[in-house]
């Protein structure tokens, strides 16, 4: 709970209170994503490969631009912590504040993941999400959040005194460095804010805090993306499983789960090119 104020209100504090707010990006001047033109290439799909994360573990993929790929519950209710970044240049990886502040807290079909500074460009889109039932629920939750950051030894530590060494952060750290031959040390500076898939969050009503509840995702659902760009991948199951009660735990049941990758017909994406980095130039005049 957060202390009790000690200032009192001013005279006119119910009047500072009942500004409306305003919307800090309003994205009515936002490249749309070409969603007819996607759903044109995923009626023909053919599937070139698929990875398997083991529960409590983490693993990478690569997916060429133009081609789409899914995360797969397949076993049980799993949640997963998802990094991308641009193939051959970890600098360039998904900026999950930006695409918060863009998009909102959960994303959905339609909305994009932007990459960091300097080049702020999509990186994937949503393209279909087997859960786009759920939407927010009494508590204010959802799916697909960019309001959390990863499980991480760290905080666990700092919370509990507990040394555990298969967060979701630790995980990704072990599966770039597997991917890249960087050592651990060197790695770890580029695992970054994620995407969680499937996991259910919102914050409190009364004390604005992030919560967790049980996902509903089962067995048969999927998130699936189209690359905008040659994206490196990184998937951690999280040990937490579906995050019903704990995030970092040896005891919850956790599950594995997959990546598929597909290839277009050939011609499915005439026309279509990837984006290119922001032409913004400012850097010069810093």
């Amino acid at each position: 709970m957060k202390p009790a104020p000690q200032t009192p209100p001013p005279a006119d504090a119910d009047a500072r209170k009942a500004v409306a707010p305003v919307v800090c990006y309003p994205v009515d001047t936002l490249p749309p994503p070409d969603m007819d033109l996607y759903k044109r290439a995923r009626k023909a799909l053919e599937k070139v490969e698929e990875i398997f994360v083991q529960p409590r573990d983490a693993n990478t993929f690569k997916v060429p631009a133009g081609h789409f790929f899914r995360i797969i519950s397949i076993e049980g209710p799993q949640v997963g912590d998802l990094n991308l970044w641009a193939q051959g240049d970890l600098t360039e990886r998904f900026y999950s504040g930006k695409t918060r502040a863009l998009h909102g807290t959960h994303l959905g079909v339609g909305d994009r993941m932007w990459s960091s500074f300097p080049y702020l460009r999509p990186l994937a889109t949503i393209t279909h999400d087997t859960l786009d039932w759920y939407g927010f629920n009494e508590f204010g939750g959802a799916v697909h959040d960019v309001i959390g950051t990863r499980c991480d030894p760290y905080t666990g530590l700092l919370l509990s005194g507990d040394d555990y060494h298969f967060c979701c952060h630790s995980n990704l750290i072990r599966a770039l460095a597997a991917e890249t031959g960087l050592p651990p040390e060197q790695a770890e500076p580029h695992v970054h804010d994620v995407l969680n898939v499937f996991m259910c969050t919102g914050f409190t009503k009364d004390t604005h805090q992030y919560f967790m509840k049980a996902s509903p995702v089962r067995p048969g659902d999927f998130l699936e993306f189209f690359a905008e760009i040659d994206l490196l991948g990184a998937l951690s199951a999280c040990p937490g499983g579906d995050c019903s009660a704990e995030h970092s735990s040896d005891m919850a049941a956790c599950y594995p789960l997959k990546v598929e990758v597909f290839r277009p017909e050939k011609g499915a994406l005439d026309g279509w090119m990837p984006p290119v980095p922001s032409a913004y130039c400012g850097s010069h005049g810093l």
